[in-house]
């Protein structure tokens, strides 16, 4: 079999197979970037937090406090921080990685958060129009939010966009904004890196089997144009146009 032939077979069989992933790279590409990457995070509806210095002197439960009642419990510290949180100040505790919050005036433990100061919070962030219209609380594995730790708090607000909140009782943030147009976004992400189940690999086998055939549709492409431009039989194909146009035009 000749050359260009053999490579001409190769290109359209290959074409066959992988045409249609070449349109969804493609097309997921052109969604995402069409896309403002805030509005797709919810970053556009939320709440610009002022800045509040924390004063040492209602620092009233230090450190060696915090640290000396937990020595007593068995507990052990990875990290602790301190800071204003709901306009109080309160310190951070990290250990085997679990967050806590204390109160810095009382000693009191403020986590895990209940239903209302949830609530509470996401107002504080969300700054588009509606109110809340529902409150659960997470404890399985969802898709839009993976890899987050559980449990977590999902706040919905009945907004045009359909946002959800979404707040760690452990630690008191907000760990993730989440909106119809993240949802359409990553229906197409999921697409584009060929990663069906956790939509986070782009180096997953498929991906990378994909695009190497990919490559072989575009090399045998390069190299048949490459075979009709410099090929020795360029004149006869010159030939034979120009005998096409004199009979369209005769």
């Amino acid at each position: 079999m000749k050359f260009p032939i053999l490579v001409r077979k190769l290109h359209k069989w290959v074409g066959l197979v992988v045409g249609i992933q070449i349109l969804l790279w493609v097309t997921g590409g052109v969604v995402m970037s069409v896309f403002d990457i805030e509005e797709v995070r919810g970053n556009h509806n939320r709440a610009k937090q002022e800045s509040v210095p924390l004063a040492d002197s209602r620092v009233t439960y230090g450190a060696q406090d915090l640290l000396r009642d937990l020595a007593r419990a068995g507990h052990s510290t990875d990290e602790l921080r301190l800071l204003q949180w709901q306009g109080q100040p309160v310190w951070r505790v990290e250990a085997n990685g679990r967050e806590a919050l204390i109160s810095a005036t009382s000693g009191e433990r403020l986590t895990p958060l209940g239903k209302e100061d949830a609530m509470a919070l996401a107002r504080l962030d969300f700054s588009g129009p509606g109110e809340i219209r529902k409150v659960t609380l997470i404890e399985t594995p969802l898709s839009e939010i993976r890899g987050r730790d559980l449990p977590l708090w999902q706040v919905q607000m009945a907004d045009p966009e359909n946002t959800r909140i979404y707040v760690s009782p452990d630690n008191g943030r907000v760990v993730s904004r989440r909106n119809d147009t993240w949802r359409l976004y990553d229906f197409f992400w999921m697409l584009h890196i060929m990663d069906y189940q956790e939509r986070k690999d782009f180096n997953n086998p498929l991906l990378v089997t994909a695009a190497g055939v990919a490559w072989v549709m575009a090399f045998t492409g390069m190299a048949l144009l490459i075979w009709v431009l410099f090929t020795r039989d360029l004149p006869s194909w010159r030939r034979r146009r120009k005998a096409s146009q004199a009979a369209s035009q005769a």
